[in-house]
């Protein structure tokens, strides 16, 4: 048995946004414990990873862990038809999910399953030596300036302050958050940290989710970056691993 509810649609949104940016094909793991999904671009470049505990539910039940797949497009059209203050409801039948949004407008859907070899992608091993929480929207500026210029962004933690720049034949452009000088921003470095990575890719994770106004990226020296966009306040995030372009 497996059957789950949220007061609002905005979490189930923003995991549908994140989903789309990578795969055609979603395999969600449901264990007692959380609501889990993981997978990897075809490309291999990028990974998503949802934690989705079930304290974060208003009701969540899961007698035993079990996997189901869904067509990306069919699961993005279903939460493009809720409104966010519509309550949602999950549960399982034998070869399909019922999906039902609540409010003043009532809506039951049910959506066929699809059978898939997809095995659940590893978490990379790492450990991060540069912690960095800013909002949302200043990243989002960042990546757009730079992509006047580049279509890869390199970004270089220090104590003090992260520098965000690109270059290419067309020119150069160099943006520095500085720790005293920008309100929300919060930079840890234990150790100095320069990597690039493709600002397309990191545009399309940006502008999909919006539920919240900060994120966190924490990167190390050529190694993949990791950004986090926390659901709730009950330990529910997406993490978001991208590659670094090698030989910058």
């Amino acid at each position: 048995m497996f059957f789950a509810r949220t007061p609002t649609s905005a979490e189930w949104k923003a995991v549908a946004a994140a989903v789309k940016t990578l795969v055609e094909e979603a395999t969600f793991e449901a264990t007692p414990e959380a609501l889990i999904f993981r997978a990897m671009d075809p490309s291999h470049i990028a990974l998503v990873d949802l934690y989705w505990p079930n304290t974060a539910f208003e009701k969540y039940e899961c007698d035993k862990q079990f996997r189901f797949s869904l067509r990306v497009e069919d699961f993005v059209k279903l939460f493009n038809r809720c409104e966010t203050k519509d309550s949602v409801e999950i549960s399982h039948t034998e070869d399909a999910i019922q999906v039902k949004f609540e409010n003043a407008y009532k809506r039951v859907f049910t959506i066929h399953l699809i059978e898939s070899s997809a095995t659940t992608a590893p978490l990379p091993k790492l450990e991060f030596d540069a912690r960095i929480k800013l909002a949302k929207d200043t990243f989002e500026r960042i990546l757009n300036d730079v992509s006047v210029v580049s279509d890869q962004v390199t970004i270089h933690a220090q104590t003090d302050k992260v520098v965000f720049s690109g270059k290419s034949d067309v020119g150069q452009v160099s943006i520095q958050l500085d720790k005293l000088g920008e309100g929300d921003l919060e930079i840890n470095v234990k150790n100095e940290s320069k990597a690039t990575y493709s600002v397309e890719y990191l545009l399309s994770i940006t502008k999909a989710i919006n539920l919240n106004e900060y994120l966190i990226c924490e990167l190390s020296t050529k190694k993949p970056l990791r950004l986090e966009f926390r659901l709730n306040e009950h330990g529910s995030r997406i993490h978001y691993y991208l590659a670094p372009r090698i030989g910058e």
